[in-house]
């Protein structure tokens, strides 16, 4: 009984994680027919993950993506330690871009709600410090 549950838990892990990728690339998608040009894909370092980073022109977003079962829910999956942990990773990922210097910076999202289309958050959030 108990490994049948912990079989189970492992399928809904790898099926999270599986929604994630699609999620992310659909993202990715997202953000190139809006003319961005993307520049990463799941960034880590031990401050944290960025899970895309774009450029358009002088700008230069920082993108969390969220799926949830709406978008509200998937809006509110980005929490403030989290919003701390992808500003301290984008830090860390302009330190080893020399050519990103000087550009603008945003933090954006695209969220996902079941069956619906994604919506980008521009603007999402502002780093604190």
């Amino acid at each position: 009984m108990n490994s049948r549950r912990q079989e189970r838990r492992q399928d809904r892990g790898r099926r999270a994680w599986s929604a994630g990728h699609r999620a992310e690339a659909a993202a990715a998608l997202l953000l190139m027919a809006k003319g961005f040009r993307i520049l990463s894909r799941r960034f880590t370092c031990p401050a944290g993950e960025i899970d895309l980073v774009a450029r358009r022109g002088r700008l230069l977003i920082f993108v969390e993506v969220k799926s949830r079962a709406d978008l509200t829910v998937a809006g509110q999956a980005i929490t403030a330690t989290q919003q701390r942990r992808i500003s301290r990773a984008a830090g860390a990922f302009l330190q080893g871009r020399a050519d990103l210097a000087g550009l603008d910076l945003r933090f954006d999202a695209v969220l996902f709600g079941r069956g619906g289309w994604p919506t980008h958050v521009t603007d999402a959030w502002r780093p604190i410090g």
